[in-house]
């Protein structure tokens, strides 16, 4: 019983770190991919449907 008493405080904080740390991941995460999805949508106001050129030519080889 002694050793419940002795380990409970430390497993206590160690639950809560890693509650908290997967928070804080889970958070970052959905933040990133709210950032990709805002770039995204960015990017086709700016080139709707034009993955090339302005011309819609791809750039080739340079010579």
């Amino acid at each position: 019983m002694e050793y419940i008493a002795v380990l409970l405080p430390s497993v206590v904080v160690g639950l809560i770190f890693w509650f908290a740390m997967k928070s804080i991941f889970n958070a970052d995460k959905s933040e990133r991919q709210a950032e990709a999805r805002a770039k995204a949508e960015a990017q086709e106001k700016v080139r709707p449907g034009n993955p090339g050129h302005e011309d819609g030519h791809s750039p080739g080889i340079a010579k």
